[in-house]
């Protein structure tokens, strides 16, 4: 069977992306794509995956995952699907670590042990600063205090990017292709997400009409009114309606620097570790996207809204 995980990360679409996979998986099945999302591999499929408390654990969590792979092979699916940003990691970890997915590397090492085979990785990245500021206000809404500004300016200098991060998952993955793709691609379209996951080995479903737009980064009254439920000082976030925006000025253009160097590795061919598709289905002529029969816009925000206010 060839497994494709869809690790995320988190803050990048991923709420989304399952949300479409659960809508059209009876069609994909169909098409011999089995599809697992965090309603399966969260019921203590993975349990002792990632975290073993001993061999006894790591191996009985690895048979209890084969099991599952021979039962999702049995049912005629020669391909599988995982999406599960929380494979890499959380951001309470990146946020206590005061850095980006700093166990990737070892977690997938021992994912691949688990799963015997890991075909594609399908990577979705952001810009740091926007990256960062969406897991914040993430954390903020869910009862962590708001950070203070000395971490903040830690953040904004430190040098791991998603440069390493992938650096991380090849050393781990040495035999797996590494597929990369931007937000700003990507994330108002799902099904151009699939495309890349699937590397167009089957036909994609259409989005709903008005496409799917979920879990999208709390504005400023929705983190004051979390702050003031938990008896936090509310006086720690600014007043106002909009987004939350914690970096500044000097601080948001060292993380967006960051990513941009991210980017131009990536495009310079990522030193052979992964490849960067700005294409929903590459190999294509960008024009011949969408199909036809979707009758939608090309723009990458053609489902409305826009692709800073969405996760």
């Amino acid at each position: 069977m060839e497994i494709i995980l869809h690790v995320g990360a988190h803050r990048t679409g991923t709420t989304s992306f399952q949300s479409y996979l659960r809508g059209v998986a009876p069609g994909l099945a169909a098409q011999g794509l089995g599809f697992w999302g965090p309603r399966r591999t969260r019921k203590g499929l993975f349990q002792g995956v990632l975290s073993p408390a001993s061999a006894a654990d790591s191996r009985q969590a690895q048979d209890r995952l084969r099991c599952a792979l021979a039962a999702s092979a049995g049912q005629g699916c020669p391909r599988l699907l995982i999406s599960d940003e929380n494979l890499l990691g959380s951001t309470r970890a990146c946020l206590r670590a005061q850095t980006l997915y700093p166990q990737a590397g070892d977690r997938f090492q021992r994912l691949h042990a688990a799963l015997g085979r890991i075909d594609r990785v399908v990577l979705q990245i952001r810009s740091l600063e926007a990256w960062w500021t969406s897991a914040l206000a993430f954390l903020v809404a869910r009862g962590v205090a708001p950070p203070p500004a000395a971490l903040l300016e830690r953040l904004s200098r430190e040098a791991r990017g998603w440069r390493e991060v992938i650096a991380d998952l090849a050393c781990a993955l040495p035999r797996c292709d590494i597929v990369v793709s931007r937000f700003e691609t990507c994330a108002a379209r799902p099904d151009a997400l699939l495309m890349v996951a699937t590397g167009g080995a089957c036909d994609v479903p259409a989005l709903p009409e008005g496409g799917i737009w979920l879990h999208r980064s709390p504005a400023l009254p929705e983190l004051r009114a979390a702050l003031a439920e938990t008896g936090a000082d509310v006086t720690r976030l600014p007043m106002g309606e909009g987004p939350w925006r914690p970096f500044s000025e000097a601080q948001a253009a060292r993380l967006r620097e960051r990513y941009a160097d991210d980017l131009f590795w990536l495009t310079a061919g990522a030193d052979g570790l992964a490849r960067l598709t700005e294409d929903p289905k590459p190999g294509r002529d960008r024009r011949h996207w969408p199909p036809a029969s979707q009758k939608r816009g090309q723009d990458d925000d053609s489902q409305g809204g826009r692709l800073a206010g969405t996760r």
